[in-house]
């Protein structure tokens, strides 16, 4: 039982610091020009394509059959859609009191709500990878731990332009971290858990972050600034991407 709660709390730690500090860094950033806005965008955009395409996607496919990771994807999608919706509407009855800024801080929570989906598989690694070797569990988690911090970024830029208290995008960042440290906790008590249970996981957090891109950052980031400045922030961040993935 102490092994199962020092896994979790490992993963609990390195899940929220890099997206903590991501925030963080998000916040005291004094520069919040729409052009600067569209980079974050569309460079947090470029690094989860590359997480989907080179570690999400070829990691469930090892794994499972292409079916069932078309199924886990389509399901990931499916579930942004109406977390989307939810929160459009719910936005949409309060345009007054945002004044305008309803899209960046939909954008912002959209993008949390995506993390913490996504974060909850990547406790499921940490929580196996130590139940395998100290230094495979480590390893996971510094890798996990680095792509997390533009990832925050991402999140408190859009919630903090939208008019959100700076206590309030602290919270949203670290809550969507928490699931890392709960995804740790199942990980490390089912051990040598199902490979296929892995694999729908895996591709969930795929498609959430799918439509994450698709829907939400690509569109917010061209809305802000037209010009290049957001393509080159979708390649600058798809490089590091294949960079952090092979960590």
């Amino acid at each position: 039982m102490n092994e199962i709660l020092k896994t979790s709390l490992l993963g609990l730690f390195f899940g929220t610091f890099g997206t903590t500090l991501g925030g963080i860094l998000g916040i005291i950033i004094k520069k919040n020009s729409n052009k600067f806005l569209s980079f974050i965008l569309s460079f947090a955009s470029g690094l989860m394509m590359a997480v989907i395409c080179f570690d999400l996607i070829p990691e469930a496919l090892e794994i499972s059959s292409i079916y069932g990771v078309v199924i886990g994807v389509l399901l990931g999608i499916v579930t942004m859609i109406f977390c989307d919706v939810f929160v459009q509407n719910k936005f949409n009855a309060k345009k007054k009191v945002y004044d305008g800024k309803n899209d960046l801080l939909r954008t912002g929570i959209i993008v949390s709500i995506g993390l913490a989906i996504h974060n909850f598989p990547e406790g499921l690694a940490i929580g196996s990878g130590f139940e395998a070797s100290l230094k495979l569990g480590l390893g996971l988690a510094i890798a996990i731990c680095l792509h997390d911090i533009p990832e925050g970024i991402s999140m408190a830029v859009p919630m903090k332009n939208g008019g959100m208290s700076k206590g309030k995008v602290v919270f949203y960042v670290i809550l969507s971290g928490v699931t890392t440290g709960i995804g740790a906790f199942f990980g490390a008590i089912v051990g040598s858990i199902s490979e296929t249970v892995i694999a729908i996981c895996l591709s969930f957090a795929a498609g959430a972050m799918l439509y994450i891109v698709s829907g939400e950052l690509i569109p917010e980031s061209n809305k802000l600034y037209k010009g290049r400045m957001s393509a080159v922030g979708n390649m600058i961040g798809f490089i590091i991407g294949i960079f952090a993935t092979k960590l």
